[in-house]
């Protein structure tokens, strides 16, 4: 389910050349957290189930999208970033650079960690 606001964000505050990825970001998180609420929490796009399960925070070089427990999550693909207690995320510079079987592995972990 995509959001008027989240629709209005990334008309205001994402530059042009990193729509694309975002874009590309919202549809994995429809096909495989379909329940997921989209919208706005601490200022950026978030997808929420019973608590955040994926974030984006927008830059001039790139897209960052952080998973909440994402320091608990496998990472066999050697994306993950972040040395924090919780939060782990995946710097994506351009669309062509966007691991899409990586993010939908992360995002199924997400959302198995939020209804555990």
């Amino acid at each position: 389910m995509t959001s008027e606001a989240v629709d209005q964000y990334v008309q205001a505050k994402v530059l042009p050349q990193h729509r694309p990825t975002v874009e590309a970001l919202r549809a994995l998180m429809a096909e495989c957290a379909p329940d997921a609420a989209e919208g706005i929490s601490y200022g950026s796009p978030a997808w929420r189930g019973e608590k955040i399960l994926a974030i984006i925070s927008a830059s001039k070089t790139h897209i960052t999208f952080a998973f909440e427990r994402g320091a608990e999550f496998a990472d066999d693909h050697g994306h993950l970033q972040g040395v924090g207690k919780k939060t782990r995320h995946v710097k994506i510079k351009t669309p062509d650079a966007l691991d899409a079987p990586a993010l939908r592995d992360y995002i199924a972990q997400a959302v198995a960690l939020d209804r555990a």
